[in-house]
């Protein structure tokens, strides 16, 4: 479900670090089935699949990008051999003021991957920049608008820039990654775990006071 060839198709963008951009990775056809079986999430931030209803066409994407192909496919494209790295993943769908800062992604990760399910985005907030340095928002090389299943792949290193200027509100993504050990693996989701069990709780409490 899943445009494989057009991500072999495009070639790997080295300014200002090594990534690929794919729009419409998501094909249009399948996206309003993925809208109506994303997950329901208990808040902002980052939350693991052990945490939600992981189903329909949703989770057949899924499976796609966690399938021995799609990792061929990005061993080929940035030339690095996967083979026995752990992939973890987690899914937003909503960001805050405060997220989008200025960073790189932890040493811990080798290749970070994005994919964006917002049906459309006409907002100048919210689009993630690929970045010359690690200060000016302005300095970018590349926008990647979040929306219509664009997929952005990128090596992760120690200038690997990237960020975005402030939203509040809804904005679904996904994020996947290439770690180095299943270690680095268990412990983000387990950190990622504690965060939504806490917001599902503060969520529960909120609709009770309502």
């Amino acid at each position: 479900m899943l445009d494989f060839a057009a991500l072999s198709a495009t070639p790997l963008a080295r300014d200002p670090y090594e990534h690929v951009v794919v729009p419409g990775f998501v094909p249009e056809a399948e996206l309003p089935g993925i809208a109506a079986d994303f997950p329901t999430l208990p808040g902002p931030g980052s939350h693991p699949p052990s945490e939600l209803a992981i189903r329909g066409r949703f989770k057949a994407m899924i499976d796609d990008l966690l399938s021995p192909q799609f990792e061929k496919l990005i061993e080929q494209k940035f030339e690095i051999d996967l083979s026995g790295r752990p992939t973890m993943y987690t899914v937003r769908g909503f960001t805050r003021d405060k997220d989008g800062g200025i960073h790189t992604d932890s040493d811990t990760k080798l290749i970070t991957l994005l994919l964006y399910l917002n049906e459309s985005w006409e907002r100048d907030v919210g689009r993630l920049r690929l970045l010359r340095d690690g200060h000016d928002l302005e300095n970018y090389a590349v926008e990647v608008p979040p929306f219509g299943g664009t997929l952005l792949a990128f090596k992760r290193s120690d200038h690997s820039w990237h960020g975005h200027k402030p939203f509040s509100g809804p904005r679904r993504a996904l994020q996947l990654n290439w770690v180095t050990s299943q270690a680095v693996a268990d412990y983000e989701m387990r950190r990622h775990q504690m965060a939504t069990k806490v917001k599902k709780v503060k969520a529960f409490f909120a609709r009770s006071e309502a």
